[in-house]
């Protein structure tokens, strides 16, 4: 299989001790794939690491930003923007702390053809986060059922392991998109659901973290439920913001 027009994604703040580990398991897989890290400057020495890697395998491109404050949505977002610039046909975006299992990227190749956006889920396997604390599994399941009650999404719109199919998705829906942080996730699948792109989920499997803390912190949350009521009032009320004007 050739994956000359497929990239993959990651964003990385503080994994000094994930880079290399992750780098390794892709290439294990997959040695010819390009692979895109963008690093909010990390004081951890992580963007410097980045560097090495790239230096030694060309197929690996690093983009450094000045400020993690600019937010986990608009690395995302940048990283689509990249995407389309460089006229790559499908993007694979991905944490990097090694919940995403890279064995994962392959099953997401199988079935590109078959979808606008593949979109790993954790709600198909009852085991997907067996291995999570009660606080985490609590907080993961209440924003699922938010997501459906209030944005009528049955997907899991809150993870980041998912597959865009960029020669079938329109990227002005990237002028659309409002949240630059983790509201990015919901926002970004609610537009793309809004206009009918076809939306397809593929199991996976999410270890308790052990590759270092959650950078979500608690205001995150609050916002993340804050942003989500704005977006069904203006669901309700101003539906047609979300169409996409080509």
């Amino acid at each position: 299989m050739k994956y000359q027009n497929i990239l993959i994604f990651i964003p990385t703040y503080n994994e000094k001790n994930n880079v290399n580990l992750i780098y390794s398991k892709i290439r294990s897989l997959i040695k010819d794939i390009d692979i895109l890290f963008l690093d909010d400057a990390s004081p951890d020495g992580t963007g410097k690491i980045l560097d090495n890697i790239s230096k030694k395998d060309q197929k690996v491109t690093v983009i450094h930003r000045n400020s993690k404050n600019k937010g986990i949505g608009s690395a995302h977002i940048e990283g689509i923007h990249f995407a389309y610039s460089k006229s790559y046909d499908y993007l694979i975006t991905m944490d990097c702390d090694l919940s995403h299992s890279p064995e994962f990227i392959i099953k997401f190749i199988e079935i590109k053809n078959n979808a606008d956006v593949v979109v790993g889920t954790r709600f198909q396997n009852n085991n997907s986060i067996e291995d999570w604390n009660l606080y985490r599994k609590l907080l993961t399941k209440l924003g699922h059922l938010a997501s459906v009650i209030f944005l009528g999404l049955p997907y899991d719109t809150t993870g980041a392991f998912r597959l865009y199919n960029l020669n079938k998705i329109d990227k002005s829906f990237l002028n659309l998109i409002k949240y630059k942080r983790y509201s990015f996730f919901f926002e970004s699948l609610y537009i793309l659901s809004y206009n009918k792109y076809k939306i397809v989920e593929i199991p996976i499997t999410l270890p308790s973290r052990v590759y270092g803390e959650s950078k979500q912190k608690f205001s995150d949350v609050f916002l993340g439920i804050r942003n989500l009521f704005s977006i069904f009032i203006s669901r309700i009320i101003f539906s047609k913001k979300y169409k996409i004007k080509s």
